[in-house]
């Protein structure tokens, strides 16, 4: 992977004044939150990073008396679910909590570039040169190196419960890129450019909380920022003590596990009535979940623990892989086990999915890439034409798809990148670190400029989208080194191809649904098992996103 910030070395071409459409929501404004009769009083949404729909299937097979075979028992599985393109946990994410996908979110990835607004730490924005990385990641925190993310507890992790369930106030604002129009900082909510369940919840007089990976997932407070009351967001990407030294906790797979269990106490805090650290009653959230990391790491890690990551054939999971996936059933078979125990599985709705899959699925396929010399030639390519010029890329985010955006947006800048890309070949390595030889940057086709708007339905010259979407061939990861045996972010099927199960209140048992449906449904879902109005919703309205057929 490859995230590179270059500095602007020229003016950037821009349409349209500086502050429309760079932070508010351009969509008309909701209908009234009225609540009617719901088919349940509480939905718990659990997101498994890079959990598969052959994942599922495979274990539930494998173990049918599980916790996880019960869930889909007792439910409506959803067999041809997909999320978003890109596949990044932030769209993923979003789309789960909006019901929309990148174009009318203006979620792109979890680090993009935009370029309307001004650089980080600009206090006076009188002339400054607009185009800057929009950052939605642990760079954000107060102290990325620490669980609490600067909050600064004592007796870390153990007491990390403890951490606030208001991690906007561990941002730190001189990182966040600057609205023209405001000369302020752009916090993640701010830059959500459609509501969420959470604030249609919290409007209606709900309880909402959510647990997840950065303090950046500010985000799904939604634009008003209030959306959640309860939103724990332990810093994955700190250090971990315990584990080698140097490493965060997605390095080790079982440091993961422990991470990922911090966030099952607080849910289980919250199913009990309590706020996450469990030091104040406040009964049952009517939304609320947690993301687990651990499949992810699983995945992507060689190995840990001395046990195989990955995959050893397409589709069968390493025997890292099937622990960890014993490690997520366990942890969801205690959720479940608690809502009985407090007289709540009843009333709840479940719902299973995954922000993104992971690719690739098949070992055999795994091209790794170095995307640095890639980037450097184009670069390079691109000031031989053009001696006065600097970088063509502005920003670049490459995991198994490729996402830029250039410092030029002409249609002949554009042009000019997508046919350098598709005319270089070189050797990466394979699964064993051996040579392997690829095509075409390992992509398999190229979307630039006004195609690239197209493929995601917004118009030419948008300030975030990307100038450039490629589609990586099967199997290829952009790495420079040896230590990853799986990414996601692209489009192929074992990226998109997700689990969607509803199950408990308001659903039959044991229907499956192969009807194709996308995750962005989990959020009108949601509100209509809620008896709120999945009209509420704006990017509802915006895409027409349909509620799930649970009956």
């Amino acid at each position: 992977m490859n995230r590179r910030s270059i500095r602007l070395a020229a003016v950037l071409s821009t349409t349209g004044a500086l502050a429309l459409g760079t932070v508010a929501p351009a969509l008309a404004a909701a209908p009234a939150a009225a609540r009617q009769h719901g088919a349940a009083k509480h939905v718990l949404l659990i997101s498994v990073d890079g959990l598969h729909q052959s994942d599922l299937s495979w274990y539930v097979a494998q173990h049918p008396q599980s916790a996880l075979a019960r869930l889909v028992g007792g439910g409506v599985e959803y067999t041809n679910a997909q999320t978003t393109t890109p596949s990044d946990s932030f769209p993923g994410m979003v789309a789960q909590a909006t019901g929309g996908g990148p174009g009318t979110t203006g979620v792109y990835y979890d680090d993009t570039y935009n370029a309307k607004l001004l650089p980080a730490g600009t206090t006076d924005c009188k002339g400054v040169k607009p185009g800057v990385e929009v950052d939605l990641t642990e760079d954000l925190d107060r102290n990325k190196a620490s669980i609490d993310a600067g909050q600064g507890l004592a007796g870390l992790p153990g007491s990390i419960l403890s951490m606030t369930g208001q991690p906007q106030t561990l941002i730190d604002p001189s990182k966040l890129p600057v609205d023209p129009a405001t000369c302020k900082p752009v916090y993640p909510h701010s830059y959500l450019q459609v509501n969420t369940i959470f604030e249609v919840a919290s409007q209606a007089g709900l309880r909402t909380a959510w647990s997840d990976k950065h303090a950046a997932y500010d985000i799904l407070n939604g634009p008003s920022g209030t959306g959640i009351q309860d939103l724990f967001t332990p810093e994955i990407n700190s250090d971990a003590p315990g584990y080698p030294a140097g490493g965060d906790w997605t390095t080790d797979n079982q440091a993961t596990e422990q991470y990922d269990g911090y966030k099952v106490q607080a849910v289980l805090n919250e199913i009990d009535g309590y706020d996450h650290s469990r030091t104040t009653r406040t009964g049952t959230p009517a939304i609320f979940g947690l993301n687990f990391q651990s499949v992810s790491t699983a995945q992507k890690l060689p190995t840990s623990e001395g046990l195989t990551g990955g995959y050893t054939a397409k589709n069968v999971p390493s025997p890292l892989l099937a622990k960890n996936l014993a490690y997520v059933d366990a942890q969801i078979g205690a959720l479940t086990a608690e809502l009985r125990k407090q007289h709540l599985a009843d009333s709840t709705t479940i719902v299973l999915s995954a922000k993104h899959g992971q690719s690739p699925t098949d070992p055999s396929a795994l091209t790794r890439i170095d995307d640095g010399p890639l980037l450097d030639g184009l670069n390079a390519a691109w000031k031989k034409l053009h001696p006065t010029a600097g970088d063509l890329v502005a920003h670049a985010v490459d995991d198994d798809g490729m996402l830029l955006w250039l410092n030029d947006r002409s249609a002949a800048a554009t042009e000019f990148a997508k046919n350098y890309l598709l005319a270089q070949n070189g050797t990466g390595n394979d699964i064993n670190g051996t040579s392997k030889a690829f095509t075409a940057s390992g992509l398999s086709k190229v979307y630039a400029g006004a195609a690239a708007a197209r493929y995601f339905g917004v118009e030419p010259g948008d300030a975030r989208v990307p100038d450039i979407f490629g589609i990586g061939q099967y199997g290829v990861v952009y790495t420079g080194g040896h230590g990853k045996v799986a990414e996601h972010g692209g489009a192929h099927a074992d990226d998109l191809d997700v689990p969607l199960v509803v199950s408990g209140a308001g659903t039959p048992d044991h229907v499956r649904d192969a009807a194709p449906v996308q995750t962005k449904q989990i959020a009108p879902t949601i509100l209509k098992l809620l008896g709120l109005n999945p009209q509420a919703l704006q990017a509802v309205r915006e895409e027409n996103t349909k509620v799930l057929p649970v009956r």
